[in-house]
């Protein structure tokens, strides 16, 4: 006979009142979301809808309740905030802007007339913006606070696919953000390699990387998708100016018998080397999205400063 030991105790850094919040706003709809604090890498929210009810588990879950969980269109077994990949659409935009600024690309004065459209010489197909008849003249600030498309269309069919892969690979974008909890899928970052593999078994034809891929792609759309930690795991890093942490739900661990409790201590993922003027003019965009732009309604009356991007 072996007598039980209690396991540790451990203090997550849930903020169970943003938590409930969130869950309760959500209701049965299906989605995911991740609040990360900058500052540490402590995850204050994560959630993913429809759930499920864990204590079905607690002393093994009958054949009904099993089947109902793997069959249910809503798939309440999948951790969407962890495993759901899914194309970024315009989140995306304010990463594309600071990769251009960072390679010279483009300047945040330098700007475009969008006519509500983009084309290529040559090619009757037309990639359309969101606003019928454009944005006008568009400058990196309107590209952003705006969401134009056409903007993001044009830098893309100017911009190799593998340098902007490169440079969404060291914010994060389809590696694991590696997290403290088991799950979590790389997702999908494009580039001609990532093309090549993923279709070894197709036509040359299939495998070739073509400049319509990254057109596509630059407006998030396309072969992209990245889970929502991610997301948060770079907007997070970005807001504190470059400085990356490890996600992490652990806040402490107390010892069960002699009640010594241990701190979990912040990992710095990476100092990521942008410039501080141009983080410094992204993230004024960033707030520009919700003081005048395409979620200036939800922030109406606001006590607070808001940024971020639709």
């Amino acid at each position: 006979r072996s007598e039980p030991t209690s396991g540790n105790n451990i203090t997550l850094t849930l903020d169970i009142k943003l938590q409930r919040v969130v869950e309760e706003v959500f209701g049965e709809r299906r989605g995911a979301m991740v609040a990360i604090d900058p500052r540490n890498g402590e995850v204050l929210a994560l959630v993913s809808k429809p759930g499920f009810d864990p204590s079905l588990f607690v002393d093994g879950i009958d054949p009904q309740n099993w089947d109902a969980l793997n069959t249910s269109i809503d798939k309440p077994l999948l951790n969407r905030a962890l495993r759901g990949a899914y194309p970024p659409g315009s989140t995306l935009k304010p990463f594309l802007a600071l990769a251009a600024l960072e390679s010279g690309k483009r300047t945040p004065t330098q700007g475009i007339s969008d006519p509500g459209f983009f084309a290529l010489p040559g090619v009757s197909h037309r990639w359309n913006d969101d606003r019928k008849g454009g944005h006008g003249w568009v400058d990196m600030y309107k590209s952003i606070v705006e969401s134009c498309d056409t903007y993001y269309y044009q830098l893309a069919a100017e911009t190799d696919i593998d340098r902007t892969a490169d440079f969404l690979k060291v914010l994060g974008f389809g590696n694991k953000t590696g997290i403290d909890i088991d799950g979590e899928v790389e997702g999908v970052l494009p580039s001609r390699a990532w093309k090549e593999k993923r279709f070894a078994r197709a036509s040359a034809e299939a495998r070739k990387w073509y400049l319509g891929d990254a057109i596509s792609a630059g407006i998030g759309q396309g072969y992209n998708a990245f889970t929502p930690m991610q997301l948060a795991h770079a907007i997070a890093a970005l807001a504190n100016d470059g400085t990356a942490y490890k996600p992490r739900l652990l806040k402490s661990v107390t010892d069960a018998t002699s009640g010594e409790k241990r701190e979990a201590q912040p990992v710095v993922d990476g100092q990521l080397p942008l410039k501080p003027a141009n983080i410094a003019f992204i993230k004024g965009a960033l707030a520009g999205v919700a003081k005048e732009g395409t979620s200036a309604r939800a922030f109406t009356n606001a006590g607070y400063v808001s940024a971020g991007k639709t």
